[in-house]
Parts: structure tokens; sequence; C-alpha cells
């Protein structure tokens, strides 16, 4: 890479945090610009069809590349790569990787985060009012299901698709990292997930989302926390 790359995001917003890790396992130097895609001026607009973050920016043998969100940035990272990076190289395991990154993406987003960032982050950002009491409810029964999937898994591998760090573990950690700061996620609950979590907040990547802080809401006691 001939210039340093720059990353447009929003910092609680899921997607952008499973960029920032996997740029940080891959030791790939950038800068930030911190941007909010909810107001018309966002330069998201004039680089992203969606004009959704993440978006890396990244000059390479002289070409200019603009990666549009999650998927396409994880799949320059894992194309540049010496060998696989973060999709196994186990058929098995790097199936197991693409259907959990899917559930996400999918599922989750769909089920937990429409609902629980809706009233706990994008109501204050948008001024709409207060959370509406049923929806967290519902919010939270939905995310109290996915985790319930998520225990076994944690408990019986290394790493939630198998043997190895993948794609999987990060893109999981974007969503729950921002629950967390909120404080919606009970870890005494889940003990294998909360070792499973623990083990990646003690990676390098992680410690700049450890910084991150929410207008007007300081994060859960134990968020910043490696032995919570």
């Amino acid at each position: 890479m001939s210039t340093p790359a720059v990353l447009y995001h929003f910092a609680f917003h899921p997607a952008s945090r499973t960029a920032r890790l996997a740029l940080g396992e891959a030791k790939v130097e950038y800068s930030e610009e911190l941007v909010r895609p909810w107001e018309g001026d966002c330069p998201l607009f004039e680089m992203n069809p969606s004009g959704m973050p993440p978006v890396l920016s990244v000059t390479e043998k002289g070409r200019g590349l603009t990666l549009c969100e999650q998927d396409a940035i994880l799949g320059w990272l894992e194309d540049r790569s010496k060998g696989d990076f973060l999709l196994p190289s186990d058929p098995a395991e790097r199936a197991e990787a693409r259907r959990l990154a899917t559930w996400f993406s999918r599922r989750f987003t769909d089920e937990v985060d429409a609902v629980l960032l809706h009233e706990r982050m994008e109501k204050p950002l948008l001024r709409m009012g207060p959370p509406d009491a049923r929806m967290l409810r519902e919010g939270r029964e939905f995310l109290k299901g996915h985790l319930t999937v998520l225990e076994p898994l944690a408990a019986g591998r290394e790493w939630l698709a198998g043997r190895r760090l993948s794609q999987a573990d990060l893109i999981a950690a974007g969503h729950l990292s921002v629950l967390d700061y909120f404080g919606e996620i009970a870890w005494a609950s889940w003990p294998s997930l909360k070792l499973w979590y623990s083990k990646l907040k003690s990676r390098p990547c992680f410690r700049p989302l450890l910084g991150d802080r929410f207008p007007g809401v300081h994060p859960a006691p134990w968020y910043a926390d490696l032995d919570f």
C-alpha cells in the first residue's frame, strides 16, 4: 500500500467496529474520519450508494480503491493476506464462519440491533424521545435467544467457528461490544461467552474500541475492564 488508508466510520455502528477490529488484526495503518450517516451532508453519500459506513479508502499500486461496507473490507483484507487471514483453511470451519457472519448481518441486526440500538442510541441522536419500554423488552428477549445459541458454541470451541479466530468472532464482537457499552448483556448468565469475549477484549485490535464514548451516556462499569 503506497499511502495510508482512511476509514470512514461511526464509532457505535457494529459493522464499523468490525472493520476496525479486522484492520487492527491485519496491522493495516489507517487514519479515521468519523461520520454521521443520518445527516444530509455526510461525505459517505458521495462514496457509497447506500450512504452507510464503514467505507475504506486506499491507494494500492497507484490505484485508488473505495471499499464500501463490511464485506468489501473483510474481502479485501482476505485477498491481500499471505495465506488464510480471517477465513480458516478447513472447509467446515470456513463454512461455519460464513454462516455465523450471515446470521449476525441479517437476523441479529434485524431482531436485536434494529430494536435495542434504535431505542438506546438512534433515538437520542435523532431526538426522537425516550426509549419505549415495550420495545426494550422485546429486543432483550430476542437478544437472550441469540445468546442462548452462542453460549454452547463458545463452550465447545476455542473460537465461535472452530479452532481459530475468524470473521465470525470479529463480526460478533462488533455487535456485542456496542450492546455491552449500554449494559445490555448480563455476562454472568453466559460464562462461556464471557470467556470468549474477554479473550477478544485482550487483543490489541480491541483497545481503540474501549476508548469510545457515546455522548451523554457513560459506558457500563465493566465495559473497558479486561477482567470483568
